[in-house]
């Protein structure tokens, strides 16, 4: 691959509006919807592993629902990453499926383009380590169940962000 970024067809116009509410500011790079709450909004965004102004971002699967942030930032308050951490030193088969989910990061990530200053750097710590469970549950959502253990094992101690309704307001049809 080259240096090029597909950026693809980048966010419909509604959905830039509501990442953008979420975030308190415009979305830089993203490329589409990765996975939708079940309200309806986005809560996740793919991003280009090259942000426009040129700056190299690891971070392709981002967490954009402020509820969610903050139920998995209580998860990081009461110590679950550490223990994560922890448990990958003493469980081999965890270890390595943590290590899956790290390949398939970087290979979904090369989907968009290459960025040689990122090579090799994932997001969220992998392979060794955790370092950031928004990042894991993002990834978790856009992939699916079974793709990383952990990010599937955190997103099961969350309640549903949705349930409550849309945590911003969707702009109205066109």
């Amino acid at each position: 691959m080259s240096d090029e970024i597909d950026a693809g067809g980048g966010l419909a116009p509604e959905d830039e509006a509501v990442v953008a509410a979420q975030l308190g500011r415009a979305p830089r790079g993203a490329v589409g919807v990765a996975h939708r709450c079940s309200c309806g909004l986005a809560d996740v965004v793919r991003t280009a592993p090259r942000l426009p102004d040129g700056t190299p971002f690891p971070t392709t699967y981002y967490l954009t629902c402020p509820r969610a942030a903050s139920a998995i930032g209580t998860l990081e308050a009461d110590g679950v990453m550490r223990d994560m951490t922890e448990r990958l030193g003493e469980d081999a088969e965890l270890a390595a499926g943590h290590a899956r989910a790290h390949e398939d990061y970087l290979r979904r990530r090369a989907e968009l383009g290459d960025v040689p200053e990122i090579d090799g750097v994932s997001a969220g710590g992998m392979p060794t380590r955790v370092k950031c469970l928004h990042v894991l549950v993002a990834h978790a959502l856009a992939a699916g169940p079974g793709v990383t253990p952990l990010g599937d094992e955190a997103l099961a101690m969350l309640p549903d962000w949705g349930a409550r309704g849309c945590c911003v307001e969707a702009p109205p049809a066109s």
